[in-house]
């Protein structure tokens, strides 16, 4: 079929009713998400000015990611994730429209933006673990690798849509006006959720020993699975030194561009637009084979696009920098997840994706964290180029381990 031909294996994924449905609905609540994380970065700076404040608002967005996960994980694994995503949908919902309202009533504070921000950290980080892990459940498992790349690349089509359009909300009303948009992405996607008929039934619910021991277990299994642990490694290096950059992308915006939220849009919308190509050949590609390479590949350009961008001259030059970054990120992100879902036993697959999340997507808090300090004392610019360079050293022990790595992860018949 032309389908078929066009869109490779992501053709196949989007025919079943199920994951089409789910893949709606997670793409306009991706919007949402984007347009938040982007307001809560440009609101952070106009009320402070401060690269130390806007690393502490993305700390506390994102900083329950790296502690709460793994919690989430094992109630996922107890409960099932259709329970757990539709709870914490709803207060996805109500916390933006709070932080909304005490923008447009001019209430807010910093201290407040901080506190909304943690709170809805932390609700995020409850349904991280069950959105991944559901994905099994709506679709076989040849058609696995592509739905993974989809939703990536929806998440990341947001990226390219959510800044767009939060930027130009931004200008013509206010910060309170995108955050009422946000609450309707995650009110849709809740009501999709309550729609959908899956069977989520727990995992070995006779093997569990208390929430503590489950969680032990995870990171025990985690630990001694020799192919995962090298993914999450991976994961960790790019976590603590690349994607800060994206909560960093206000204040270089400011100081180093010297432009505004529209601009700042921009270079968020290249970011998306390299995803979104990644997600999209990925998607297309359909295969377990040959990922381990394109995850070690993905460590080097990543560091050497960030590097790069910091040195760009131009805005233009630098969003074409973070565009390639963008692909490498993303690269990685996918390979990283469609390895250990392939690889990752049943009854531990929310405890591990748990992980996942907390090594992809919490650790950047820290980062984000660790390099507004720095580029208050060296410069946005040399804090950001420093830890790009850091990424070669793992890239060079990466290149070490891929061999054996390669015939340990990549087994499609596992």
């Amino acid at each position: 079929m032309i389908a078929t031909r066009v869109f490779g294996g992501a053709a196949s994924a989007l025919r079943i009713p199920l994951y089409r449905r789910y893949f709606t609905g997670h793409f306009l609540a991706s919007i949402g998400r984007w347009m938040y994380r982007m307001s809560i970065g440009w609101l952070a700076w106009e009320l402070t000015g401060s690269s130390v404040w806007l690393g502490a608002v993305a700390f506390a967005d994102l900083a329950p990611t790296a502690i709460l996960t793994i919690v989430a994980g094992a109630y996922a694994d107890r409960l099932g994730a259709v329970r757990i995503i539709r709870m914490t949908l709803l207060l996805c919902t109500l916390l933006p429209g709070l932080l909304g309202a005490l923008v447009l009533t001019k209430l807010i504070s910093i201290e407040m933006l901080i506190c909304i921000a943690f709170l809805n950290g932390c609700v995020e980080s409850f349904s991280q673990p069950a959105r991944l892990s559901i994905i099994n459940s709506l679709v076989p498992k040849s058609d696995l690798p592509s739905a993974i790349a989809l939703g990536s690349m929806s998440f990341n089509a947001s990226r390219i849509v959510g800044p767009s359009l939060a930027g130009f909300v931004i200008v013509q009303t206010s910060v309170g006006a995108v955050m009422l948009l946000c609450s309707l992405g995650f009110f849709y996607f809740w009501l999709v959720m309550r729609s959908l008929r899956v069977d989520d039934k727990p995992a070995a619910k006779a093997e569990h020993h208390g929430l503590w021991a489950d969680i032990v277990d995870g990171f025990r299994y985690t630990k001694n699975h020799a192919g995962i642990s090298f993914v999450m490694i991976l994961l960790t290096a790019t976590s603590l030194f690349i994607r800060p950059v994206i909560e960093m992308l206000p204040g270089i915006a400011d100081k180093v561009f010297h432009v505004g939220p529209q601009q700042l849009a921009l270079m968020l919308g290249a970011i998306g637009v390299g995803a979104v190509t990644a997600s999209f050949f990925l998607a297309r590609r359909g295969d377990l084979r040959g990922l381990t390479s394109v995850l070690v590949a993905s460590t080097f350009g990543t560091g050497i696009a960030v590097a790069l961008a910091m040195q760009m001259p131009s805005l233009w030059l630098a969003s074409l920098c973070f565009a390639f970054m963008g692909v490498f990120m993303l690269l990685g992100n996918v390979s990283a997840q469609t390895l250990i879902q392939n690889n990752v036993s049943a009854e531990y697959r929310a405890r591990v994706m748990g992980l996942f999340i907390m090594f992809g997507h919490g650790l950047p808090a820290v980062g984000a964290l660790v390099q507004g300090a720095m580029a208050d004392v060296i410069g946005l610019q040399s804090a950001i180029g420093s830890c790009a360079i850091v990424m070669l050293a793992f890239w060079l022990w990466a290149m070490w381990k891929r061999g054996p790595m390669v015939k340990l992860l990549e087994h499609p018949d596992r």
